[in-house]
């Protein structure tokens, strides 16, 4: 199948869950790229800063770009002027950090609480208590150039579908939580929209799952060389 194919077929799958598909661009040439962007598809995920700025000038400007990989807190300026949504904020220094950039870009930058769900020791995220933390400190009020807009979370790296699949729900019911608690809201700088869960292995579970947005890149291009 080509690229436009493999996206048409995968977002098809998603309508039934209204799921938004970000494209994941890691490694992938300028060229395959634009082919996505023809598709109409504007959701463009990067693991690497260095990368999605390099492909960010290069790329038609209406791309909406998503850092989904670790960032460290003296990378943000880099990605501060453009990025769409952050999806890995693990710590309240990454987010002060990204408020002030995003000042400095008089802009205001959607993220996403990053959590940890998986049982493996190679993935970053919060705990509840983490979580709850940054959302309830008094000095959330003070970063008016961020907005928490959800969580994300990347499940075990098994073909253990039951396993994945409680992960999922482990997010989904911290989302839940948080949301029917209303945690963090009176600061002005929480909105409990998005859950970001879901990769080329497990995209359609995460759907299932209640994953309001799946990052699909292999699934799309073929295996990385």
């Amino acid at each position: 199948m080509s690229i436009a194919q493999q996206i048409a077929k995968i977002q098809l799958e998603l309508t039934p869950y209204a799921s938004k598909l970000i494209v994941v661009t890691k490694t992938r040439s300028i060229d395959e790229l634009l082919s996505v962007h023809t598709c109409g598809t504007l959701d463009f995920g990067e693991n690497r800063v260095q990368e999605m700025v390099e492909k960010q000038a290069q790329l038609p400007q209406d791309i909406r770009w998503h850092q989904i990989g670790h960032l460290q807190t003296n990378k943000v300026k880099y990605i501060a002027p453009f990025v769409h949504l952050i999806h890995s904020v693990d710590s309240w220094s990454l987010l002060a950090e990204i408020n002030k950039q995003a000042a400095k870009n008089n802009r205001v930058i959607p993220c996403l609480l990053q959590m940890y769900i998986a049982q493996e020791d190679t993935k970053f995220g919060l705990d509840k208590q983490e979580a709850i933390d940054i959302l309830q400190n008094p000095a959330l009020t003070q970063l008016e150039n961020i907005q928490i807009v959800g969580l994300m979370g990347m499940a075990s790296f098994t073909s253990d579908t039951d396993q994945i699949r409680q992960e999922f729900k482990l997010l989904k019911g911290l989302f839940e939580h948080f949301k029917s608690q209303q945690t963090g809201v009176g600061s002005g700088r929480v909105a409990w929209n998005e859950i970001s869960m879901g990769m080329s292995g497990d995209y359609l579970l995460a759907a299932q799952e209640g994953s309001t947005m799946v990052r699909v890149g292999s699934a799309i291009f073929g295996p990385r060389a």
